[in-house]
C-alpha cells in the first residue's frame, strides 16, 4: 500500500503523517509513505486544500485532519 501525504509540510501535514503511521502500525499493515510538497503534483490530484491523504492513488481526505480511528477505517478497506 502506498500512502501519500500532500501538503506544504505545515504542522497539520506532519500530524496527518504521524496519525497515518500510527494507524498503519495499529492495523499491523505495511505501507510506503511519500511526502508530496510540489504544488503542481498536489493539484494534479484535484486537491485544493491541504493536508490531503492519498491511498494507492485515490484521494481519501482533503483539507482536514482525520483522527487515527477514522484513518484506521480508511486503511482497513484496503485490506
Amino acid at each position: 500500500m502506498e500512502i501519500k501525504i500532500l501538503g506544504s509540510g505545515c504542522s497539520n501535514c506532519k500530524k496527518l503523517e504521524e496519525r497515518a503511521r500510527d494507524a498503519v502500525k495499529q492495523l499491523k499493515k505495511e505501507a510506503t509513505f511519500v511526502k508530496v510538497q510540489d504544488y503542481k503534483e498536489i493539484v494534479s490530484y484535484g486537491v485544493m486544500k491541504t493536508p490531503a491523504l492519498v491511498i494507492d492513488n485515490q484521494v481519501k481526505v482533503m483539507g482536514r485532519l482525520p483522527s487515527v480511528e477514522e484513518l484506521k477505517k480508511l486503511l482497513a478497506i484496503k485490506a
